[in-house]
């Protein structure tokens, strides 16, 4: 009798996105909208943000859903710095001890110096160097270029859904 071997990889579909690095150092909001100017878009600021609570941390999200050519736009914010104050009392001292700082988290910690993150879903491949070369002409980003997701570690920090 003939065995016949199932893998899970036959029966999960593999999602087809671009994912673009962006080094810049204004807001998100005004990187949205600069965008949103130069590639024709709309991309929103969702209600929810991505959050990570193991870490305490969260990260601004802008999402768009182009329904003629069935694309999906996710702007997100790579990093997050989160304020932590710690007032210590020590056991002989009269007054405590203020040590407050900042920490930063990212969400793709493989792109510490990436500042933004933009996921094109579609089915088009050759839309992305159109992207990106749009990108590239806004004064405010410092540079922009392609990141290769299939060697992400950290991958499944971009699902949104």
């Amino acid at each position: 009798m003939a065995v016949r071997k199932l893998s899970l990889d036959d029966f999960l579909e593999e999602e087809h996105y671009a994912l673009i690095g962006i080094h810049c150092v204004i807001e998100d909001y005004r990187l949205a909208f600069l965008i949103n100017q130069t590639l024709d878009i709309k991309l929103k600021r969702r209600l929810v943000d991505v959050t990570n609570p193991s870490l305490n941390s969260s990260y601004a999200l802008f999402e768009w859903f182009d329904e003629k050519q069935l694309t999906t736009y996710h702007l997100v914010a790579n990093t997050c710095k989160v304020q932590h104050n710690n007032l210590q009392q020590q056991s002989n001292s009269l007054f405590g001890e203020d040590s407050s700082g900042a920490t930063n988290f990212y969400l793709l910690p493989e792109f510490k110096k990436v500042n933004y993150l933009l996921k094109i879903e579609t089915e088009f491949h050759n839309k992305e160097k159109i992207i990106l070369n749009n990108i590239l002409r806004i004064p405010q980003v410092v540079t922009a270029y392609s990141i290769d997701a299939d060697a992400l570690k950290s991958k499944d920090n971009l699902i949104f859904n």
